[in-house]
């Protein structure tokens, strides 16, 4: 069985992590079943959003400490080299994940660990259940962050916090991450999944083209001149102008109904 369940339904495709038994613990399969979702569904008009969750009582415990266990008597080159082919493996499903035109929700229950919250930071929005506790982790096993959590996390909380987070790897609470900006909204645990997929389903019904371009648009301000952004910006709103879904807008609007956006 593959370490990622896929599951699609009016337009939004469910990965769920599947090894509860790991607490979802990362593996080349989980990153390789990830990866191929997310290329596959890059120009399916028919995929409008996607749900990241975990099963069982976690969403992603991070790494898989077993298998370094496992490995630590490896020469160290070895090791270098079996890490930095498994980074790179990794590191292209991020970029894969940020270059989705498709809004990724991560629905994110229990321990949210290392990687897993390189994932979740990955995603476009999160929801949490209130009992979800969260650490970077990564220096409580002698590891730097990766995953674009040091890309991810100043962003989101500012550079001091995340300097905090990252060199003392303390655990902290749902109410906390909601503080900090590092999940959007919060949920009781038993409705989790059913908060996610209705979001995850607005977020379908959406004028897809439009919220792939503020997707890009956000992505790219910070690293941008105010010139270069406002250039983008005029580009995606005069592309969103000449799509069906505007004409369907504004339609809407004058009619006084709700749309019926298509993406197209």
């Amino acid at each position: 069985m593959s370490d990622v369940v896929i599951e699609r339904e009016a337009g939004v495709v469910t990965l769920t992590l599947n090894r509860p038994q790991a607490r979802n613990a990362l593996s080349d399969d989980m990153v390789r079943s990830l990866d191929a979702a997310f290329a596959s569904g890059e120009h399916d008009a028919s995929v409008r959003a996607y749900v990241i969750r975990g099963a069982g009582e976690h969403f992603m415990a991070g790494g898989d400490v077993k298998d370094f266990y496992a490995r630590r008597n490896n020469p160290a080159e070895q090791r270098r080299d079996d890490t930095e082919r498994m980074v790179h493996q990794l590191h292209l499903l991020i970029y894969r994940m940020r270059r989705a035109p498709q809004p990724i929700v991560a629905a994110v229950r229990g321990g949210v660990a290392g990687f897993g919250m390189s994932l979740m930071m990955a995603c476009d929005l999160a929801v949490a259940a209130e009992d979800a506790f969260f650490t970077l982790a990564y220096c409580h096993i002698g590891l730097s962050p990766d995953g674009s959590s040091t890309w991810s996390l100043p962003r989101i909380v500012g550079t001091r916090k995340a300097m905090e987070l990252a060199l003392l790897g303390e655990r902290f609470h749902a109410p906390e991450a909601l503080r900090l900006g590092l999940v959007n909204r919060l949920a009781p645990t038993a409705t989790l999944d059913d908060e996610a997929a209705r979001l995850a389903q607005r977020l379908a019904s959406g004028p897809g083209r439009a919220l792939a371009h503020t997707k890009r648009l956000i992505d790219a301000s910070l690293g941008n001149t105010l010139e270069t952004q406002l250039q983008m910006e005029g580009m995606s709103v005069a592309d969103c102008m000449a799509s069906e879904d505007l004409k369907e807008g504004v339609t809407a609007f004058v009619e006084k109904r709700a749309p019926r956006f298509t993406g197209r």
